[in-house]
């Protein structure tokens, strides 16, 4: 079937929405301008392929719709912007337990990765937005329950979780238990906070 005809005026609403919104641009932004024939998955596809070979692309991400940089221009860009600063180490680890086990506790992170867990890296991943709280296990102490926000998917290219294990930056960190060393936990948990010296900050698309 042929895609439907797209008048250009609601392609250029399309494209200032998505430029506007602070948040992926979803179908309900774009539904109250649309005429009866037309979905508002109709209208980001083709505004999608109007895109498609400019300096900055239209994708969909989580619910909805946003730009991004080409990928083919990444190695120019990171050239001239200078060097990306990233997550922790410690920081990712702790994230990419999270998203592949989420609702997950505390305890059962600190289980996982066999070493344990500063409140440093809690409170960055909280302070970016990357995770949040949600709702208590039922066990004994009622430990928090811990899930990764939309937010989360923006950041890492995402549409929905289920696209986790071929996410490029995430999928490369391996979630094996790692075994505990010589020293005690105290020790572990000293080597942790000094991983986390490092300046916080995200990795780009």
């Amino acid at each position: 079937m042929a895609p439907p005809d797209i008048p250009a005026r609601l392609l250029r609403l399309a494209e200032a929405l998505v430029f506007a919104s602070p948040r992926p641009a979803t179908w309900r932004l774009l539904a109250p301008f649309l005429p009866a024939h037309l979905s508002a998955d109709d209208v980001f596809a083709a505004l999608a392929a109007q895109c498609a070979e400019r300096g900055v692309v239209l994708v969909q991400q989580a619910d909805g719709w946003v730009f991004r940089t080409a990928p083919d221009l990444n190695a120019e860009l990171q050239a001239a912007l200078g060097e990306v600063r990233r997550l922790p180490r410690v920081a990712l680890e702790v994230l990419v337990v999270i998203a592949y086990h989420q609702p997950i506790t505390r305890p059962e992170i600190e289980a996982v990765r066999g070493v344990s867990l500063s409140q440093a890296t809690m409170e960055l991943l909280l302070e970016t937005g990357l995770i949040r709280a949600h709702g208590r296990r039922e066990t004994p102490g009622t430990p928090t329950l811990w899930v990764t926000t939309p937010l989360f998917l923006e950041q890492f290219g995402l549409k929905s979780l289920r696209d986790l294990p071929g996410s490029g930056v995430i999928a490369a960190v391996p979630l094996v238990p790692r075994p505990r060393g010589p020293g005690s936990p105290a020790d572990e948990r000293a080597a942790d906070d000094a991983a986390e010296a490092e300046p916080p900050g995200l990795a780009p698309d």
